[in-house]
């Protein structure tokens, strides 16, 4: 996701960038606990740590501070929709641990500015329409939207910085569990990033799969499958309706 920063107010440094390669200050809720231990053990875990130590060091400014948040606000078991971003925005201020959703007092990015369009136009709802007021998503995590990342840091200015570093493997390994465990659940892959993942997803669970272009401005109109239009919003509720949650 790239945007520049427009933040307008970005606080302590402390509370917006990584202080910290201890994957002990970033807390999840129970039920990821132990996909996160088994990764950061692993030898892709420890070399990412080494490396987000390194660009530490190195005075790097890094965001999100909390890498791992989306786990600590949505529990396994609590999700029931996922949406899928790329790495988090590089602009000082905005990334806040989950996709797409940028702390309180900043400005709208225009791919957040999208999906809200697209949320009013299928849901009929007011503009901005959920959260109010701004683009933080917090809200929707706590309601059972994982907001996945697959790359979960990055360095000011620079957009896919920490990419292929290591997070993939954690991030595929969160959307396969999710998408293997018994309860249907809705899938939003927009953009061919995204629709990558479709693999970890399987066919015989019941799950509800939608892609479409990414709503970045760039893509969010063109074909095949314009962001725009798209109706993945009420298709979401007419599922999440259907199951019963």
């Amino acid at each position: 996701m790239n945007h520049a920063s427009q933040s307008l107010n970005t606080g302590d440094s402390a509370q917006t960038q990584l202080t910290s390669a201890d994957p002990a200050q970033w807390p999840v809720a129970p039920g990821w606990q132990a996909l996160v231990d088994a990764f950061f053990a692993g030898s892709t875990g420890q070399g990412l740590l080494q490396f987000l130590q390194q660009r530490l060091d190195a005075g790097a400014v890094i965001f999100p501070p909390k890498p791992l948040r989306a786990l600590a606000l949505t529990p396994p078991e609590e999700v029931r929709v996922v949406i899928l971003g790329q790495d988090p925005y590089h602009g000082r201020g905005q990334a806040e641990g989950l996709a797409f959703s940028v702390a309180s007092g900043v400005r709208l990015p225009p791919s957040l500015q999208n999906i809200f369009k697209e949320m009013q136009r299928d849901l009929g709802t007011s503009f901005p329409p959920f959260p109010l007021p701004g683009g933080s998503l917090v809200s929707w995590a706590e309601h059972g939207v994982l907001l996945l990342n697959t790359c979960l840091t990055v360095e000011e200015g620079q957009a896919a910085s920490h990419a292929k570093r290591g997070w993939e493997e954690l991030t595929d390994a969160i959307i396969r569990h999710v998408a293997e465990q018994g309860r249907p659940t809705v899938f939003m892959l927009w953009g061919s990033h995204a629709q990558s993942k479709r693999v970890f997803i399987p066919r015989d669970r019941g799950h509800l799969v939608l892609t479409s272009n990414h709503p970045s401005p760039l893509s969010a109109l063109r074909p095949p499958v314009p962001f725009i239009g798209n109706g993945h919003f009420g298709k979401a509720r007419e599922f999440r309706l259907r199951h019963g949650y």
